[in-house]
């Protein structure tokens, strides 16, 4: 192991917090190393860190800049086998669980409370000599075109993640992000067909967003929808772009697209209530947003660039706890999102199953 890596290990076994990412398509590694074990948090926006969100954002969690070494290495492959994985195995009980929250979640888009309402299940995983120096190089090995992290604070929790969805990246008055919904399980590289079930759901989550952005900015421009795969899964994305009013503060922003139609509903507000009312557990962290808060470290510019927490896992006492969460429109058959959510829960399953070769 080289340095780099060894003293993320040390800062680890001192139990302090810390942060290790890598960003899409790139072969950089960039660690915050705070120095004390201070809980600090975000109150308006205008800290400078590495944020990391909960879902209902009442815990902001700030690695700051000036608390902290920072460090950076390349990329280095990892060689390894992946282990095919019985999809068939599954807690019936889970099964049957997720299954009646979906046909809930249909009844009340039936009966209009909303157009759209996004419904999670978590699942357990017997973690055997775990590594999470390796996991995070084999996250970044496998899925290189997401925001691959880990991030370890002990007054909150060891979390892990591989996301394909960006939040918001802003530079000054310019921005971007993007609206990601539908999703297929990758057998091929074949052109893939999307039903209008996938389709309509990715245009509420377009939708949503850029009619919330026009509050806030002088311009917005959108591309068409297009198909990227992440990982085993094939998702519909639309690049969103502009430029913010001059009296427009991140703050606002942020909270304007938090949590978008991609992770919670639509409206906003009722198939949150729902959510909370109906899933039976917190997702803490799960599906909330996490990244480089006015950062001095991408460029000379100040940036924030921030991603949605999806395809994420919690890791806490020799367990690795998988969340995933399908989109439910009245086009939705509760089994087929009960398949959509195994497929998912594969992204983290993958890496945690891949075996190193024998050197």
């Amino acid at each position: 192991m080289n340095n780099f890596f060894s003293k993320i290990k040390l800062h680890k076994d001192q139990n302090l917090p810390f942060v290790l990412y890598s960003k899409p398509n790139s072969a950089k590694i960039i660690t915050l190393l705070q120095k004390n074990d201070v809980l600090h948090t975000v109150s308006d926006f205008t800290e400078k860190g590495f944020v990391f969100a909960s879902f209902d954002e009442k815990q902001l969690i700030l690695i700051p800049e000036n608390e902290c070494e920072i460090i950076t290495s390349e990329l280095e492959n990892v060689d390894g086998k992946l282990v095919e994985i019985n999809n068939l195995d599954f807690d019936v009980e889970a099964k049957k669980q997720y299954v009646d929250l979906v046909a809930k979640g249909i009844q009340a888009i039936e009966s209009d409370e909303f157009k759209k309402v996004v419904l999670s299940r978590y699942e357990s995983v017997d973690l055997v000599n775990f590594d999470f120096v390796t996991t995070f190089q084999q996250l970044t090995q496998l899925y290189p075109t997401t925001f691959c992290y880990c991030f370890f604070h002990p007054k909150i929790g060891f979390w892990m993640g591989a996301t394909p969805e960006q939040l918001l990246k802003a530079n000054g008055n310019a921005f971007e992000t993007t609206a990601l919904a539908g999703t297929q399980k990758a057998n091929s590289e074949d052109e893939i067909s999307w039903q209008q079930k996938e389709k309509d759901e990715q245009q509420y989550v377009t939708d949503f967003i850029v009619k919330r952005l026009r509050e806030v900015a002088l311009s917005v421009k959108i591309t068409q929808p297009y198909t990227i795969k992440a990982g085993s899964i094939w998702h519909i994305k639309t690049d969103i772009s502009g430029i913010l009013n001059d009296n427009s503060t991140l703050q606002e922003v942020i909270e304007t697209l938090h949590p978008t139609p991609a992770v919670c509903g639509l409206p906003k507000k009722k198939a949150k209530t729902f959510i909370i009312e109906n899933e039976n557990y917190d997702r803490t962290f799960y599906t909330g947003f996490l990244g480089e808060l006015n950062s001095s470290l991408a460029s000379i510019d100040v940036s924030s660039d921030l991603f949605v927490n999806l395809r994420s896992m919690q890791i806490k006492d020799n367990k690795a706890i998988l969340y995933m969460g399908c989109g439910i429109t009245k086009e939705s058959i509760p089994e087929k999102e009960w398949e959509e959510s195994v497929n998912k829960s594969m992204t983290m399953k993958r890496v945690l199953m891949l075996k190193k070769f024998d050197v």
